[in-house]
């Protein structure tokens, strides 16, 4: 079962990652398809790739996903914790240290 998951896996990796071509037109972005992984630095005649192409606002885009999710993250965990204090199923302890 986990060879079978591990060729259906290989496979679909293959088959959606971009070959490397040398394009002499005008340079344009494939936003069809998600190929973000980049493998190879040449081609087989042996000329060095162009540099990838830069995704604009990257690391803007991250902070506008990560922070919302973690601000809703914080609060679920905040009234679950109150919940399970509220109905005695976890009470932290409130230790005195009497040294």
């Amino acid at each position: 079962m986990a060879s079978l998951v591990g060729r259906l896996s290989r496979a679909f990796f293959i088959r959606n990652t971009a070959t490397p071509s040398r394009n002499t037109g005008p340079k344009s972005v494939n936003v069809t398809g998600p190929s973000f992984i980049r493998t190879a630095v040449s081609t087989t005649t042996g000329a060095v790739l162009p540099k990838p192409v830069k995704v604009p606002f990257g690391l803007t885009r991250m902070f506008i996903v990560v922070v919302p999710f973690l601000y809703v993250g914080n609060l679920i965990s905040k009234h679950f914790a109150a919940l399970l204090e509220e109905h005695d199923i976890f009470v932290p302890d409130d230790d005195d240290d009497d040294d």
